[in-house]
């Protein structure tokens, strides 16, 4: 019989609680209940408020003694997280299901964050119809919108939530086998822009008997690449699209954070890099442009997609960053240099050619990587040339080989 992990605040949600226990129950799933709450509890709990609060490093007196919603919020999701590692530790978490407005949306998805890659994790939200990677982040969380507040059980809340427990249980019953592939795995970096060059790595990874995961680089997918890198389950990474470092200097809406590029490096991970798409900082429809960029070279790529060609300054500025962030790599790394351009719309006669911008990154990278362990490869190639990216999976196999061999 499958355990699923119910986690909310039981001083305002445990009606709602109290039901959806019984219905998991009825579905043949046994239940813990935790109590995330700050308030006294409406239902009693099986993991008690206060030692979710104590898992958070807080005390849950203070905590209502000094009435900031804001603080308890933090210390809740962070003890709810350290109780849910214990449980899935204990071999008693085949899944969690969680409903809340803002607070116990904020709180369900810090809880989930660190639990592994295919356990089952749903959360009904009033805030699922929004932007919702405060909650989701890099994992796979079920997000189902509540339509109305979670306040009470009526006729459509009940059926909401109903097909939320129908659908958590479903998942713990039904467990997806482990797949029998033990190919080591590479993560892998695309854009539409650069697919051709990672399609060539991909195949060619896969005769050297691999398999490869394609992180498309949207923000969210690097921001899963490094958080995959961080689990240990990655035996290389063939980072060939880093576009995300071009929207956090200049500001568009793909980036991934200061953290992308750094997870390979920090765990030692074998890695090959390349500026695959640093020639575009990505924004949505043409009029949702800010203002301060009208006068650059934009690129409709398509009605919601709207690209802006990075200056020669900010080329140089990204091939410091670049560099800052590989001489920091604790493993084996390399990075390649296409020299015929970095995405399929930096080609001669096409919108975002402009090789004197790319030399200003080689040059930066390089002065930078000056005297460093980290390798490059400076290739007469455009990047989408099939040869570049036999060549960057050519160099990621000897590195994993290298390694595995010493």
């Amino acid at each position: 019989m499958p355990t699923i992990c119910l986690i909310g605040t039981l001083d305002t949600k445990g009606q709602e609680y109290a039901w959806l226990r019984e219905r998991l129950r009825d579905l043949g799933c046994e239940v813990v209940l935790v109590d995330a709450g700050v308030g006294e509890p409406r239902v009693a709990a099986d993991i008690d408020n206060g030692r979710v609060a104590k898992a958070g490093g807080a005390d849950i007196e203070a905590l209502r003694a000094a009435g900031d919603r804001g603080a308890a919020v933090t210390a809740m999701g962070e003890g709810a997280a350290a109780v849910l590692a214990e449980l899935y530790a204990e071999g008693r978490l085949d899944a969690v299901l969680a409903v809340g407005g803002s607070g116990g949306s904020s709180i369900a998805g810090r809880a989930v964050r660190d639990l592994p890659i295919g356990l089952p994790k749903v959360i009904v939200s009033t805030m699922a119809s929004g932007d919702v990677s405060p909650y989701v982040g890099a994992k796979d969380v079920t997000l189902m919108y509540s339509v109305v507040d979670i306040a009470g059980i009526n006729r459509v809340s009940g059926r909401i939530l109903g097909n939320a427990a129908a659908a958590v249980a479903g998942m713990a019953h039904v467990a997806v086998p482990a797949d029998a592939d033990d190919r080591p795995l590479v993560a892998a970096s695309m854009f539409g822009v650069t697919t051709l060059a990672v399609d060539a790595a991909r195949e060619r990874l896969e005769e050297l008997g691999y398999e490869v995961l394609v992180f498309h680089a949207t923000g969210s997918g690097g921001q899963a690449l490094e958080a995959l890198v961080d689990s240990g389950l990655i035996a290389g990474v063939l980072d060939l699209t880093i576009t995300e470092l071009a929207d956090d200097l200049v500001g568009g809406v793909l980036s991934a954070g200061p953290g992308r590029l750094t997870a390979a490096g920090a765990s030692g991970v074998p890695q090959v890099v390349a500026p695959g798409a640093l020639d575009m900082v990505n924004f949505g429809p043409r009029n949702t442009v800010p203002e301060r960029f009208e006068g650059r070279l934009f690129h409709i790529h398509n009605p919601t997609v709207t690209l802006m060609r990075t200056t020669e300054e900010e080329m140089g500025e990204l091939g410091r960053r670049v560099a800052g962030k590989l001489c920091g790599a604790t493993g084996p790394t390399t990075l390649f240099l296409p020299r015929g351009g970095v995405s399929a719309l930096d080609s001669p006669g096409l919108a975002f050619h402009d090789p004197e911008a790319d030399q200003a990154c080689f040059e930066a990278v390089c002065e930078g990587l000056r005297g460093s362990a980290v390798q490059v490869e400076e290739l007469d190639l455009h990047i989408n040339d099939p040869g570049f990216g036999r060549a960057m999976a050519d160099r990621l196999h000897q590195m994993i080989s290298s390694g595995a061999a010493g």
